[in-house]
């Protein structure tokens, strides 16, 4: 059961559309998921229809007693497949540190819970904050989100060497496994350079194929509905994505799929 910690260091870069699509795709294969927001935008809450939990990621880490998490605890507008810790914008005066371990309040707080889940899910800040700290030492897997910008490509590296800082020190069990980019446009030549230097950075981590630009995904989020629902072939094609990014962060007892370089052969031929 993975922990999946999903960050990036720009906003909108659509990371929350990434921890959305995992959970929608955890949704569409009746996977009980807990979905935990550290954002203080609180837009997956939002996506999800979780506005008016009484508790909030922000009493859990105000609290972080062993297992207090399980109080934040609600199901979501999708149905009670998915279950969320919601934020709101009180996290913003938790971005910085709060003393010694403060960094694990969290993990602390969670507990085994966990272990009730066939996945977590937590959507990260747009920053390197303590907030984005505790979510690292909370999770086993890290997925950095990026846009094929001039300046999301020093967003990356900064978040992949924020992992293994986390790795170093609070949570050596972490591991960063993909590095999405997002909003991609096959016909732009700049998004297309901005690929390549990514792909030359950072090898097997960069996700092949991008997630390109496509409407049903914000509709899908105003829609409170999980991206699977719509069907269109753009919100297809970007389920499958999301389909396959999850089987490769799922644990697996077959042979583990090799990430594949990033290959630009099939957008300029």
């Amino acid at each position: 059961m993975p922990v999946v910690a999903v960050l990036s260091m720009k906003g909108g870069v659509g990371k929350s559309t990434v921890a959305l699509g995992l959970a929608s795709a955890a949704w569409d294969r009746t996977m009980r998921t807990l979905v935990i927001d550290l954002d203080p935008q609180a837009n997956a809450s939002m996506a999800l229809d979780v506005m008016d939990a009484v508790f909030t990621t922000s009493d859990v880490l105000a609290d972080a007693r062993p297992g207090v998490a399980a109080d934040a605890v609600v199901h979501s507008g999708w149905d009670d497949r998915i279950d969320v810790i919601r934020a709101e914008r009180s996290l913003e005066h938790r971005t910085t540190s709060t003393g010694r371990n403060s960094a694990l309040r969290l993990r602390t707080a969670l507990a085994t819970l966990p272990r009730s889940y066939d996945l977590v899910i937590i959507d990260c800040p747009p920053s390197l904050g303590e907030l984005t700290r505790n979510a690292l030492s909370a999770a086993d897997t890290a997925v950095v989100v990026s846009e094929p910008s001039h300046f999301s490509l020093h967003g990356a590296t900064e978040a992949l060497e924020a992992v293994d800082v986390i790795a170093g020190t609070t949570n050596p069990s972490l591991r960063a496994k993909a590095l999405v980019v997002n909003k991609f446009d096959e016909a732009d030549r700049e998004h297309l350079l901005n690929l390549q230097r990514l792909g030359e950075a950072h090898g097997s981590l960069v996700y092949d194929p991008p997630i390109p630009n496509c409407s049903a995904i914000p509709q899908s989020q105003r829609a409170v509905s999980p991206l699977h629902t719509w069907n269109s072939p753009g919100s297809r094609d970007v389920a499958d994505i999301m389909d396959d990014l999850l089987d490769f962060l799922l644990p697996v007892q077959r042979p583990v799929r090799e990430m594949p370089r990033v290959s630009l052969r099939r957008f300029l031929s």
